[in-house]
């Protein structure tokens, strides 16, 4: 458990932090219908992907971690919307908490260093795809002034079961 008295610092991600980033991913792989990957991924099948996100740009990688213990807590990343050029001021966003950091204001913080970091950029909208049902999720979109603009039915088969996803935009 996640004490009150941890002090959580957000910084960009590095290839050092590619373990635990991972760890957390796998979690919600195996656990949970909020990714639509089915199976865990290795570290090495995880490098590419933080590779594409540097320090700067509009793909950022932004890592939350426990000054103390130095643990990761969980991460939020921009990365292409789509990949043709007209879609190039659009990203899609999102958010993984490691169990523990869950419900306690670290995701607040990771979108909070996100959106701060991508304001120089040449962005005009974020977006944002929330598996459902999934509170936590929304209420962190909404808080950040995300609206929903639709839902894909049924949209992903995972756990013997299919999964809706509601779709949530930002202006940047």
């Amino acid at each position: 458990m996640l004490s009150e008295q941890v002090e959580v610092q957000v910084r960009p991600g590095v290839e050092g932090d590619l373990q635990a980033l991972t760890d957390i991913y796998n979690h919600y792989v195996r656990e949970t219908p909020v990714t639509f990957d089915t199976g865990a991924l290795t570290v090495r099948e995880r490098r590419s992907w933080l590779l594409s996100h540097p320090e700067d740009g509009p793909y950022r990688l932004m890592v939350a971690q426990d000054t103390g213990s130095q643990r990761i807590l969980g991460y939020a990343t921009s990365s292409p919307f789509r990949v043709k050029p007209a879609y190039s001021t659009s990203v899609e966003v999102s958010v993984y908490l490691a169990p523990q950091a869950v419900g306690r204001g670290v995701g607040t913080l990771l979108y909070k260093a996100l959106f701060e970091a991508l304001a120089g950029e040449d962005l005009h909208r974020a977006y944002a795809g929330v598996a459902q049902p999934n509170e936590a999720s929304v209420r962190l979109h909404e808080r950040f002034g995300f609206r929903h603009v639709g839902t894909y039915r049924e949209v992903g088969r995972k756990f013997g079961r299919y999964w809706d996803v509601a779709w949530y935009e930002k202006e940047l």
